[in-house]
């Protein structure tokens, strides 16, 4: 599949609702938005988009309206992720999988969500190790909105970047520099047993 941009799939993803939940079978919105403008995906793909984001994607694309494909799953009304904190430990698992940075914590400390950014595209639920991640329905039950999507959108871009960068940098790193940083380790080491007084 290209990853050509094109105003076609700008079109369309701008009418997707940017959870990144991917339970349309593609990674994320994008993706998605690519394959319905080559053909290769039908439109009533998104549950968190409803009958509501099928009739527009419908109209961009000039085809009839369709039920959701229940094979993807159902719209239901928007839900934010709830860590139970007094059971969490701290793994981290559950801020890799969050695709708009959602939720914050450090290594072996508490987390928690950020409801106001969190999509509900419960990504996070099924990495927890001790289940202590559950969707709550956001009250009073509302939908998602356009305005939110596009800060979603936003979010979720801004840490592509952050990870491409990442990794980039990772890669540049002569493997030279880690086995010298390993030398220096060894030498401090060293010089630590060697100040150490026997009895």
């Amino acid at each position: 599949m290209t990853t050509t941009p094109s105003p076609l799939v700008d079109s369309l993803n701008a009418l997707l609702p940017q959870t990144q939940c991917t339970k349309c079978g593609y990674d994320g919105c994008l993706p998605y938005a690519q394959a319905m403008a080559l053909g290769q995906a039908d439109i009533n793909r998104c549950p968190p988009g409803g009958d509501a984001g099928v009739a527009k994607l419908a109209a961009l694309l000039n085809k009839p309206i369709r039920p959701i494909d229940p094979d993807c799953g159902q719209h239901e009304p928007l839900q934010v992720a709830v860590i139970e904190e007094e059971h969490c430990i701290g793994c981290t698992l559950c801020i890799q999988a969050c695709p708009v940075d959602a939720i914050i914590g450090a290594n072996k400390k508490m987390h928690t969500v950020l409801s106001d950014w969190c999509t509900g595209c419960d990504l996070c639920v099924a990495p927890c190790p001790v289940d202590c991640i559950v969707m709550i329905p956001v009250q009073p039950i509302t939908t998602w909105s356009d305005k939110q999507a596009q800060v979603a959108r936003t979010r979720f871009e801004a840490r592509e970047r952050r990870l491409q960068h990442k990794a980039n940098v990772a890669r540049e790193i002569p493997k030279a520099a880690t086995t010298d940083k390993q030398a220096v380790i060894a030498a401090a080491l060293a010089r630590a047993r060697s100040r150490r007084v026997t009895p």
